[in-house]
């Protein structure tokens, strides 16, 4: 029996526009010299559940849970504001994103209690906070916590959900998707 360990975490895709929108941004409020370490464009996504570390063998089995996400709707979403996380020592720049139909949460969720019964992810004590990392916090460095302009308002429509392995590197996480699930009312 291997005994493989595979990184995973399962997200919702953003569309092309969305995640060009983000870049443009970023490229205008943050300083490239502030000792943040940019996000890829490809990999921008919002976290639906970070699994940690798994053995390599249980990939068929959570992607099958996996599953339950092709029955929840598409997320209708609104790029908000920026935002350090955590506020008090923060170790990424996100930004938020409105779910005003609750549709991202409701896909958390059932992902959450799907993978949970797997005994593959503990579900978070807090609530589900929609939001893209578009930049780490290089370490050692402390960052300004300044206001940041706000990104500037777009819709947009999240229809795809990937559980993906994350294979950590020096020049940063690289992100491999497994499986995708496309949710209903896609391209409708």
């Amino acid at each position: 029996m291997s005994k493989e360990k595979a990184r995973l975490f399962v997200a919702l895709e953003l569309p092309p526009e969305g995640r060009a929108v983000l870049i443009e941004w970023r490229a205008k409020a943050v300083d490239s010299g502030s000792g943040l370490r940019f996000v890829t464009a490809e990999s921008l996504h919002v976290t639906l559940c970070f699994l940690g570390w798994q053995a390599a063998s249980e990939i068929d089995s959570i992607t099958a849970a996996c599953g339950v996400a092709a029955s929840h709707p598409a997320a209708e979403l609104a790029i908000a504001e920026a935002m350090w996380l955590p506020p008090r020592r923060p170790r990424v720049l996100a930004v938020r994103l409105e779910d005003p139909a609750g549709a991202a949460a409701g896909l958390q969720s059932a992902l959450s209690d799907a993978l949970a019964r797997g005994r593959w992810y503990e579900p978070e004590a807090r609530p589900f906070l929609a939001h893209v990392t578009v930049a780490r916090v290089a370490k050692g460095t402390r960052v300004s916590r300044d206001q940041l302009a706000p990104p500037g308002l777009l819709r947009l429509r999240a229809d795809t959900v990937v559980l993906y392995r994350s294979r950590l590197g020096s020049a940063g996480a690289r992100y491999e998707p497994l499986a995708r699930f496309e949710l209903a009312g896609r391209g409708a």
